[in-house]
């Protein structure tokens, strides 16, 4: 999947670079760390249009909580738990898809959600 179906979001982690990486691994995004300001910083994806998730150094696990739209679920949580993140539970079912809540290496709180087939 190309696009991420996220109205912003910012989490705080420890090493931004190592974040990148996990999300490209999660989400089969290509993302890069932008060390031009006074600290790195990274959009997931390189999404810079005002949609997206932007990763910075600072203190994990905060109330921050994004979903991020897979085209399968199965396969998405096997590569957040490849890449070193946790999922927290069953798939939970909803009338426009089902998703997991899960954590990232930090302990970022996320979710991962598979739409219903249209």
């Amino acid at each position: 999947m190309n696009q991420m179906l996220v109205v912003w979001t910012e989490l705080p982690v420890r090493d931004v670079a190592k974040a990148a990486a996990f999300y490209d691994a999660v989400l089969g995004t290509k993302t890069s760390v932008d060390t031009s300001g006074p600290m790195p910083t990274a959009n997931v994806g390189d999404f810079v249009d005002g949609v997206g998730c932007s990763l910075f150094e600072g203190t994990p696990g905060a109330a921050t909580l994004a979903h991020f739209a897979v085209t399968d679920l199965e396969a998405a949580s096997a590569r957040l738990t490849k890449a070193g993140g946790t999922v927290e539970g069953a798939p939970v079912e909803i009338p426009p898809g089902r998703f997991v809540y899960a954590a990232d290496p930090d302990g970022n709180r996320l979710g991962l959600f598979e739409p219903k087939a249209a």
